[in-house]
């Protein structure tokens, strides 16, 4: 069976939806969803979004909804990603659900496209681990939240994969080259950092988080007025958190991820820990993250961040969209969902197993058309 579901095409992975999964609430002109999978670390299964996608479209209508607040349970994160082993499951055949590798992306991608479009403030607090699809419904929203325990990344690379969820865009608004570097190696950063890149438009300390829920709902909302009624609210609770370590790396960021090949970032990062100066310590460890990693994800990534230098949000999902369908035909995903969520042992055999086993026409393949196939939006 072709993997590859057609437009439209909706199967019944919905109706596994745990109901305590994601709850939804509404008080104070604030719909509230709360992401309840502490123990998965709060990722979304498919039923998730399918709950979530009605909701967001009644409240766009809805009189008395005048924001949404989106958040996580439990002490540890907001969201850690998506189901990446229900997909692992599909693509090999273990579910029986071979269409999921489609359906997944595409339902994911479509709710990411409606909650950039919200025309109401949509306001992510991003407490704890904010990785993946956790970054894709909030980062692509209007307010993103950031408290101490903000731990954000994108570690697709890591698992065979590439940063998807509209990061064609939004890794290429943070500073310089940084996105590379944080497409690339998967490096996590704090909520400084997250502020200095864009993942978080605010810092609010974890204590007084609740306070700013409670004004917001306390908020005597006017229709039209919203986005300065929210952003009123924000900054009365917005602090400075300590400073940002990634602006003292910028310059050999910006210049060990200027090239726009792989080996090209390679050696510069060779050629930086071989002068010895201040950043050579954090160039070695950076080349050897690098070279951990599934190389053809790697000449993915990096192709993907050039040619997308200047997408808008649709283009980077259309474009996503094309790049997960051909990496779930291929081997490195589900070896690497093998080695970090399955068997957990760590040690991916990637296929290819280096850099210079992956021509450019192996990577052309990977964004040639799908046809009927590809995500178009209504």
């Amino acid at each position: 069976m072709d993997g590859r579901a057609k437009p439209g095409h909706k199967r019944w992975w919905g109706a596994f939806l745990n109901s305590e999964d994601i709850l939804f609430s509404e008080g104070g002109g604030v719909a509230t969803v709360t992401l309840n999978r502490p123990q998965a670390l709060n990722a979304f299964t498919l039923g998730m979004y399918r709950a979530f996608d009605p909701k967001l479209r009644a409240w766009a209508e809805a009189p008395g909804v005048h924001a949404v607040l989106i958040r996580g349970a439990g002490e540890r994160a907001f969201c850690a990603g998506g189901d990446v082993r229900a997909v692992y499951e599909a693509g090999k055949g273990i579910s029986g659900e071979r269409d999921l590798t489609a359906v997944f992306f595409r339902e994911e991608y479509e709710l990411i496209r409606r909650i950039h479009r919200f025309p109401k403030p949509y306001i992510a607090i991003i407490d704890g681990i904010t990785m993946g699809g956790g970054a894709g419904v909030s980062v692509n929203g209007a307010y993103r939240v950031a408290t101490e325990r903000t731990l954000s990344a994108m570690p697709e690379t890591g698992i065979g994969l590439f940063p998807d969820v509209g990061a064609t865009r939004f890794l290429n608004r943070c500073p310089g080259h940084v996105g590379r570097y944080l497409g690339l190696t998967g490096a996590r950063i704090g909520p400084a950092d997250a502020l200095y890149c864009g993942v978080a438009t605010h810092f609010v300390p974890r204590e007084r988080v609740s306070d700013l829920v409670a004004a917001l709902e306390a908020t005597p909302w006017r229709a039209g007025g919203q986005a300065g009624q929210a952003e009123a609210v924000l900054a009365q609770f917005a602090v400075e958190p300590e400073p940002a370590l990634l602006p003292a790396r910028q310059e050999p960021i910006d210049r060990c991820f200027a090239p726009e090949t792989v080996e090209g970032i390679i050696e510069a990062l060779s050629a930086e820990a071989a002068g010895g100066g201040a950043h050579a310590e954090w160039a070695a460890q950076t080349r050897a993250t690098l070279l951990a990693k599934s190389p053809t994800s790697l000449k993915i990534t990096l192709r993907q961040l050039v040619v997308g230098r200047d997408f808008d949000l649709d283009a980077a999902l259309i474009l996503e969209y094309r790049l997960t369908q051909h990496v779930m035909e291929g081997h490195d995903f589900y070896e690497g969902v093998r080695a970090v969520v399955i068997d957990k042992d760590q040690m991916p055999r990637w296929q290819p197993a280096t850099l210079a086993e992956i021509d450019d026409a192996t990577v052309d393949g990977y964004f040639a058309p799908i046809g009927a196939c590809e995500l178009r939006f209504e």
